[in-house]
């Protein structure tokens, strides 16, 4: 090829991520919850393929000038359900207060464990925060100012970010290697935190090749707790691991609340900064997670561990 045909092959790519780029400024079906003239880029796909579940929103607050900092919010659903919107409808108050406080807000899919077994959804969760941080100028992020914020089985893969960020787990990344961002700190929302102490209770053992964990790990957690562990929050942790704060339903149908206990009690005895919040009575998910206490809270942890 020669230089004058690559200049017209890099012209060209130029105007066709611009088009994108103007197609993707569009509206969500979340977009009532935001403040008005929050700048929307929907399905935007992080991954270079044609994969519904490798598409992404960024929410910017308005009149934006740039370095923000990011939260990544990654939806539950046992791994299998639900999108890039649904944990958005039911934490509204504390999503609208995201971009009124300034923040940056992505709200990433991933493969279903029906499409791909673990670790297909880490790597997904990984590609997606490296294309933000190579995209940062475009989408007005601060690259080094990065937290992620999951519920239920997101909260098991925004924790997993965190604690694995720094171990270097090659099968946790896509093929183009090891991500070059850094997680800042992890709010993480009733996630499963050690899946082998999830094999003991009794919503995970029913009809135990087919219950979400299993589906997960393409095995049960009984049979197979080597991949239990592999994919366990709590495996990664160390002394250098971003700071974590964990809220959790004090009456959890699907994830024990001794899944956040043990998760804070591991991160204290590493030296972690954390902070658990059992709500009282809640179950596992719902708008009792999107109390003014409870984000009064959210908002004090990313002031101390994300805005410095």
């Amino acid at each position: 090829m020669n230089k004058n045909t690559f200049t017209y092959y890099n012209f060209l790519f130029t105007i066709l991520c611009f088009i994108q780029s103007l197609k993707a400024q569009t509206t969500s079906p979340v977009q009532d919850i935001f403040p008005k003239g929050t700048i929307t880029y929907s399905n935007v796909s992080y991954a270079h393929d044609t994969l519904t579940r490798h598409l992404m929103d960024v929410y910017l607050p308005p009149d934006t000038k740039g370095n923000l900092p990011l939260i990544v919010f990654i939806h539950g659903g046992a791994w299998m359900l639900n999108s890039k919107y649904s944990d958005i409808n039911y934490m509204k108050n504390t999503v609208k207060s995201f971009i009124d406080s300034g923040y940056a807000l992505a709200s990433i899919d991933y493969r279903y464990s029906t499409q791909a077994t673990f670790p297909a959804q880490i790597q997904d969760c990984n590609e997606a925060v490296e294309y933000l941080y190579q995209h940062s100028t475009e989408y007005k992020i601060d690259k080094n100012r990065i937290a992620v914020i999951g519920f239920s089985a997101g909260g098991h893969l925004a924790s997993l970010m965190g604690l694995s960020n720094n171990n270097d787990v090659k099968a946790f990344y896509p093929p183009q290697g090891a991500p070059h961002f850094k997680i800042r700190c992890v709010l993480d929302f009733y996630g499963p935190s050690n899946l082998e102490m999830m094999a003991s209770n009794p919503d995970t053992t029913i009809n135990n090749n087919q219950n979400p964990i299993a589906l997960l790990l393409g095995a049960s957690a009984v049979d197979r707790p080597d991949l239990a562990r592999r994919a366990s929050p709590v495996t990664y942790i160390d002394k250098n691991d971003p700071p974590f704060i964990i809220v959790q339903g004090e009456k959890d149908e699907s994830v024990p609340n001794t899944q956040s206990k043990i998760l804070s009690s591991w991160l204290t005895l590493a030296g972690i900064p954390n902070e658990l919040i059992i709500v009282p009575n809640a179950p596992h998910f719902g708008s009792m997670f999107d109390a003014d206490y409870i984000r009064l809270r959210l908002f004090n942890f990313l002031a101390m561990h994300l805005r410095q």
